[in-house]
């Protein structure tokens, strides 16, 4: 059975499509020996070669799906490698045997919470197209008086430098006083453009001190899980994912042993050799999440 080249590569954790597709305009990949161009289909038998490195066959055609949920504190970075030498959320990242880890999106250096992490190209792609409409929730703080009139607005929409936005949701949350003058709301929003929430509450004049990201789609960031840490998603909860893009289920393999001891002696690492920054100071407690809003 043949598939579509990209789409294989994009699976087997290579990247997303689109990426894929420019380094095929580019004469990256070659298959059996020959450039490949788009539109190029491959079989189990053929050999692909990227970037001058064998994609092993069984990848391409392997057929399973590794996702994973993980705590982004502030100052980590998501790129791979960051030119400032700044610490990544790769850098705590379980090692694969195959393939690599995608990140769904991405969070800026100074927000906080839950970055979905898969295997499967594919399914990245999907979850972060605005086409498939795939909303976000954060958790945030905002300083300054909130008055009603402005979170209709936020609701209805404005307009950024880059176009109109708006909040599809906005709630308030019931256990913070309203006479301060720091307050939380939940948000939630179908894209994810650069600092688009914060740019949304400064439109109305407001500042934004503390930003954390709790849902994406219908996963919720665990309650449990500590910042700079990952658990690993289960069948439903993977399923549950494909679903809402219209993508087959897919079986989800284990860590193996090796692999999870592998991941608990990089985290300990890890923690020993970070500091602080030396001008930060300890965030105030967030609010705890009202019942019947996540797990």
């Amino acid at each position: 059975m043949s598939e579509r080249l990209q789409k294989a590569l994009a699976r087997a954790g290579y990247g997303s499509r689109r990426k894929l597709e420019t380094m095929i305009s580019e004469g990256r990949v070659s298959v059996n020996g020959s450039i490949a161009v788009l539109g190029t289909k491959i079989e189990k038998e053929d050999t692909v070669v990227l970037d001058g490195q064998l994609v092993p066959p069984a990848m391409l055609f392997e057929q399973a799906r590794l996702v994973i949920a993980y705590h982004k504190p502030e100052g980590e970075v998501c790129t791979r490698n960051d030119p400032e030498g700044r610490p990544t959320i790769f850098d705590r990242l379980p090692k694969i045997a195959r393939g690599r880890w995608i990140a769904v999106g991405r969070l800026d250096i100074n927000t906080s919470g839950l970055i979905l992490l898969t295997t499967d190209g594919e399914l990245a792609n999907r979850l972060m197209h605005p086409s498939s409409g795939i909303d976000r929730e954060y958790l945030v703080r905002v300083h300054g008086d909130v008055i009603q009139e402005q979170l209709e607005r936020l609701v209805d929409g404005v307009i950024l430098d880059d176009g109109p936005a708006q909040f599809t949701d906005i709630v308030r949350h019931p256990e913070v006083d309203p006479d301060r003058r720091n307050q939380w709301f939940y948000v939630a929003l179908m894209k994810g453009r650069n600092r688009e929430v914060r740019r949304l509450w400064e439109s109305q004049g407001l500042q934004v001190n503390r930003l954390k990201r709790v849902r994406y789609g219908c996963i919720f960031l665990p309650s449990f899980l500590k910042q700079g840490h990952f658990v690993e998603l289960g069948q439903k909860e993977v399923d549950d994912l494909g679903k809402l893009v219209d993508l087959p289920s897919l079986p989800v393999p284990k860590m193996t042993p090796q692999e999870l001891k592998d991941v608990r002696r990089r985290l300990s690492k890890k923690s020993a050799l970070r500091k602080p920054m030396r001008t930060a100071k300890k965030p105030a407690t967030s609010p705890r999440r009202p019942s019947g809003r996540g797990r």
